[in-house]
């Protein structure tokens, strides 16, 4: 598992192949490459796949924001892509990444995915790395 994206990006065809939803959009999973660990969902629509893919970084859409959002622009914690794979159904874009910096999340911890189900009850099971303060100016 420790091949890099190396074969020329497509010029047409695999946008195509994925079931977008009513709103242009597919949910995109980003995966540490080297452990398998989950480290947060977001949204990619056509443009931000193909630079993706193309870029070979994590590109997302920002449905707050209504644009591009190219993962670590503020932070610095980019997402390098290792692989790009799709689902069976063609909706889900799942990106094998080598997580920059460790940080995932906007809240300064490694995954997105830190509120652990205990008794009932939903708790932090991850600690801050950073001050999301001193990350974001």
């Amino acid at each position: 598992m420790e091949e890099t994206l190396t074969q020329a990006v497509p010029t047409s065809g695999f946008i195509d192949q994925v079931s977008w939803n009513s709103d242009g959009l597919v949910p995109a999973i980003a995966q540490d490459f080297k452990s398998g660990r989950v480290l947060m969902m977001a949204w990619m629509n056509r443009e931000s796949l193909a630079l993706t893919a193309s870029e070979g970084y994590a590109v997302y859409w920002s449905r707050s924001r209504k644009g591009l959002w190219r993962k670590g622009e503020s932070s610095g914690f980019l997402q390098k892509i290792r692989e790009i794979r799709l689902d069976c159904d063609g909706d889900t874009v799942l990106l094998m990444v080598e997580q920059e910096g460790g940080i995932a999340c906007h809240t300064g911890r490694s995954s997105c995915f830190y509120n652990l189900l205990q008794d009932g009850e939903w708790r932090v099971s991850q600690p801050v790395l950073q001050d999301p303060k001193a990350i974001y100016k």
